[in-house]
Order: structure tokens, then sequence, then C-alpha cells
């Protein structure tokens, strides 16, 4: 993980920027911890804090600029078909100077333009300088998994990996009410807009360009364009399957390539278990690292774990912890996030994620998969709602009953009360309403009721609309997936 920072001045030179750069890359140094650099040339200035992965030397060190002195990138994140694409590139007779992915993105760019990015088997977000021309190309991957925020007036165009790292440009701090509305509602702010107006994300699978000072944002990939590849649609089942399980192992090797430790995290669950099984088979002695919640004995699933291990022989270890020890790290959580984001899976994550870094530095892991596969009880819920029997008939028509029986998360029975409530109050909604619903936590009316503000419901309802869009009445589940695919990913899982 690695920090990209930069700011396009409109109308001014990049030397009154020296200081504002220098500041934003300090406030990256988490993300990258082992080198800084910068970069800067009449109205640009781009800024990178390095996590070696892929080329520890000095030699792949960012900002880095092409042999013509032309071009320049800030790079986060990994290409894992790089070697291939390097490959066809020296063929061509374009010469390399290090054994770095990043240099392989800019030499495409240079030689393939925008076109290059649907050729990218990774994730990253990136931005390039054409000194000649003083344009900005800005590229990030396509399922969000790497972070790009940006703000922009008349006078410039400033982006980083983090907020905390954007607001050293002295933007303006207001706060954008729809999205604390919402974020009341998911636990997060979903979309491309961010906790502060006039702050966005870029879109996953989209680029931006920077000419003459105009700003221009377009997709690159959209997973609907293959929706009808009929190489898929004459596959059997049997075949599906088979086809599914080469694409995963692929998937998982490809991710083995590190030039430092590697690890995966392992939970005993179905996703991070198939993981865990793939890498097992590529390497000699894969690192396996679980949590467990010794306080909450209905929380842990340490024991999957370690049979998972023990089945592939890893090496194991397991973190047992306390609630103590999750509040203790409360306050380093909240002080890092530069959002309100409340998925309470980041404590825990980020435990295990500082006990794992003492022994290796890139660790696998399985999220994604719920969203892809259909794996919660909510998938289970529309389901059910869909295909209706006479169980879910009755715990519909008993709705009054569940609504004033005791409700929690933290005990089977409430918990199933809990479940049955809300199903049966899901039963009376819209596709789309459902959906929002099932993605959510509390409801409209009781997250209104904690603002002293009133809500922009105009503005709340485009952005509503624009994040179910997907979804229509008489549509298939796959439509709830590409939902959660743009939705509850890019915006919870990856954060």
């Amino acid at each position: 993980m690695c920090g990209i920072t930069g700011i396009f001045s409109f109308n001014q030179q990049s030397g009154n920027n020296a200081a504002l750069v220098g500041n934003a890359v300090s406030k990256l140094n988490k993300r990258g911890p082992d080198s800084t650099g910068t970069y800067f040339h009449n109205s640009i200035g781009l800024g990178h804090a390095r996590l070696s992965i892929i080329d520890t030397s000095d030699a792949a060190a960012q900002p880095f600029t092409d042999s013509s002195g032309r071009y320049t990138i800030v790079f986060n994140g990994e290409i894992f078909n790089f070697q291939e694409l390097k490959k066809d590139l020296v063929t061509k007779g374009i010469a390399f100077r290090s054994h770095s992915d990043t240099e392989v993105v800019l030499a495409l760019y240079i030689n393939e333009g925008s076109s290059f990015l649907k050729k990218l088997n990774g994730f990253f977000s990136f931005a390039i300088y054409d000194n000649a021309q003083e344009s900005l190309f800005i590229a990030r991957d396509r399922m969000g998994i790497k972070p790009f925020l940006f703000y922009h007036d008349d006078n410039r165009f400033c982006f980083a990996s983090e907020l905390k790292s954007l607001l050293e440009y002295k933007i303006p701090k207001t706060i954008d009410h729809t999205s604390v509305f919402s974020y009341f509602q998911l636990n997060y702010i979903p979309g491309n807009e961010t906790i502060f107006e006039n702050v966005n994300r870029l879109a996953p699978g989209h680029y931006l360009e920077i000419k003459e000072k105009k700003i221009e944002i377009k997709q690159y990939y959209s997973i609907a364009e293959y929706s009808d590849n009929t190489s898929f649609k004459i596959l059997s089942y049997d075949d599906a399957q088979a086809h599914l399980l080469r694409l995963l192992e692929s998937s998982v090797k490809q991710r083995l390539i590190s030039d430092v430790p590697l690890g995966a995290f392992l939970s005993g669950g179905i996703d991070s278990s198939a993981i865990v099984a793939m890498a097992s088979k590529h390497t000699e002695l894969l690192n396996t690292f679980s949590i467990g919640f010794r306080d909450e004995p209905l929380f842990d699933e340490t024991s999957y774990a370690e049979l998972v291990a023990r089945k592939f022989k890893t090496n194991h270890t397991t973190f047992s912890l306390s609630n103590d020890d999750i509040f203790n790290v409360l306050f380093d959580v909240l002080d890092y996030t530069d959002e309100p984001f409340a998925d309470s899976s980041a404590l825990a994550v980020y435990i295990l994620s500082k006990h794992t870094r003492e022994k290796v530095t890139v660790a696998l892991s399985g999220d994604g998969a719920d969203e892809m596969f259909a794996g919660y009880n909510k998938h289970m819920a529309e389901f059910r709602i869909r295909n209706k029997g006479i169980r879910e008939e009755a715990v519909n028509l008993l709705g009054p009953v569940w609504s004033v029986l005791p409700k929690s998360r933290n005990g089977n029975f409430q918990n199933k009360i809990r479940q049955i409530n809300k199903f049966a109050q899901m039963s009376r909604m819209t596709a789309k309403e459902r959906y929002w619903y099932l993605c959510s936590i509390s409801s409209e009316k009781y997250a209104s009721q904690l603002l002293k503000f009133s809500v922009d419901f105009v503005q709340y309802k485009d952005r509503k609309d624009q994040l179910t869009s997907d979804i229509s009445k008489e549509g298939s589940f796959n439509q709830v997936l590409l939902s959660d695919m743009k939705l509850v990913l890019p915006n919870d899982m990856l954060t």
C-alpha cells in the first residue's frame, strides 16, 4: 500500500506548492513507510509515499520519470500481469531500467494512451503528468480497491489517497449534510461523495484527464459490457464450476508474486479458506493469521481457522483478543479515519493487520466474495421474498408480533427475532426500497431524528436513485449483486 498526492495549479507556478505537497506526503506515512519523494514542474507538484512490494530498490522509487524526461508517474497499487505486459513491450524495442510494475504502467500509457487500462490486471490509482502538453492523466481500478480523492476549483486541482492528505492543500471544509444523512443509515458514506462538499472520489473503473485547464471524467470499465458474452452462456453448470476454479486459482497465484514476505488472513469461513487452499499449492510454506474473541464466544471462529490451517499445513498464528484489546485501539482507528465510518469490523481488521505486519508485509484476504457470491443473510432474505412460500407468508402476517419482541445482535434468540422482524417489514417494500433497507442499519426516519439540520431530500433522493439504479422490479438477482459491487464493496468493505 502506497500513497499518492498532487496539485495541478491553473494560475500559478508549482514553486508555490512545494510546502503543500511536502505536508500532504507526510500525512501518507502510514501508507508508505519506506520512502517518500516529490516532483515539481511548472504548474504541477506530485508526491509519493512508498511501501516497497515489487522491486524494492531505489531504481523503482517514485515519482518515476521516463528516460525522455517528459512523463512522470505516481502509482499506488499492484499490477499482477506486469511481467507479461513488459515482455510484449520489450519485443517492441522498449527498454526498462527497473523491475517494477510502475515503470510498465508508464510505458504502456506512453505507447498506447488510455486504451491500455483494459490490459491491466490488478488494483491501482495513479496519476501521470505530461510536461510537454502540461496535462494530467489519472485512473482508478475496476473495483475501487485503491482510493482516490480530489478537489478542484477555478485555480487548482488537488488529489490524494486519503482525505487527511488532501486537507493539507487548505481546501474548504464544508460538511455535506446529505452525506451525513446517508451515513447514519448505512454506517459509511456511499457513492462518489465524501463528508465534505466539493470533495469527491474518482469512481471505480473511471479515468480523469486534465488538458488546458479542462477536467473530463470517462468510464473505461463496466461489468455490464460482458454480461452478454456468449462464451459464458454455453457453459454447463459443471463446466462453469471448473472455469470458476481455474479463474480463482490463477487469481491467487498471481497475487503471490512479491519481493517481500507474504501471508494470508484466515477466518475459517469459506472465502478465506478457499484462498488459503489455493495459495498453499503455490508456496512452500504459507503464513496464515486469524483473530479470536475470547470474551465473545458467539463471534469466535478460530477453531474453524485452525482446522483449515492444519488441513493445508500452514504456519498459523492466532491472536486471541479480549474486549479491552478492542477498546484500546478504538481511538487509534478513530484518529486515523478521515470520515465517519462505523463498520465495527474495522477494529478487528486493524488489530489483525498490526500483528500480522510484524511477520509479513503483504496478506491476502477473502474480502469481496460475499458481495460477488451472495454470501450474506440479506441475500437469502431477498431470495426468499422473491420466492415466497407458506413460512414467508406467515412471517409477513405476524409482523405486529415481531415488532414488539426484544431484538438484538448479541444473542441467538434476539438476533433471530431481529431478522424475522426485518424480513416482515421488507416484504411490503418495492425492490429498490428493499435493497436500500437491506444495506442500512437504520431507517430514514431514525436518521432524521439524529440531525439538527434539515435534509435536502431532493438531493438525497437523486443520490439514492443513482445508487440503486441497477435494481428493477422484474430484474434478476444479479442486479442485487451488481449493486453490492458498486455500493457496498468500494464504500464499506474495501475501506
